[in-house]
């Protein structure tokens, strides 16, 4: 069997029906068009959300709030969680994705909730003072990614 040689099986396709061939074809004259109106010219195509001239949804329904789209967003994670991880422990944006800590790809911030009693090298974007204060007393470090 060859590409060439390749038909459809009998009485899947149709006639593509031929509009505007005379009154024969049962679709001449106005083509289906009907009379007058902006769906009967040429280059006709609606507007999305258009309903007919009624109010379209978009506008019926009420504004509301601001979405701020220069605002940056992070992902939180607390002094308790990064107890759980060995002394020494270097702590990135990527050794918290690997461990499930963190899942999208937003920018990393460490808070203060709970306490370390050991030393980590932690890595972040950002970090709220008084978590730094606590890494720090614990004998660890902290470094801003920028």
């Amino acid at each position: 069997m060859k590409l060439s040689e390749l038909i459809p099986k009998k009485g899947s396709t149709h006639r593509r029906k031929r509009r505007g061939c005379g009154p024969g074809s049962g679709h001449g004259k106005t083509s289906c068009r009907g009379h007058k109106g902006h769906k009967q010219r040429s280059g006709y195509r609606v507007k999305m959300g258009f309903e007919g001239g009624q109010m379209p949804l978009t506008r019926r329904l009420p504004k509301r709030g601001f979405r701020n789209f220069t605002k940056e967003e992070f992902e939180i994670v607390n002094l308790f969680q990064l107890a759980k991880f060995a002394p020494n422990t270097v702590v990135t944006p990527e050794f918290l994705k690997d461990n499930g800590l963190i899942k999208g790809d937003y920018k990393l911030k460490i808070l203060s909730h709970g306490n370390i009693d050991r030393p980590l090298i932690v890595k972040t974007h950002a970090i709220s003072k008084k978590a730094e204060e606590k890494i720090i007393s614990a004998g660890g470090k902290v470094e801003l990614i920028v």
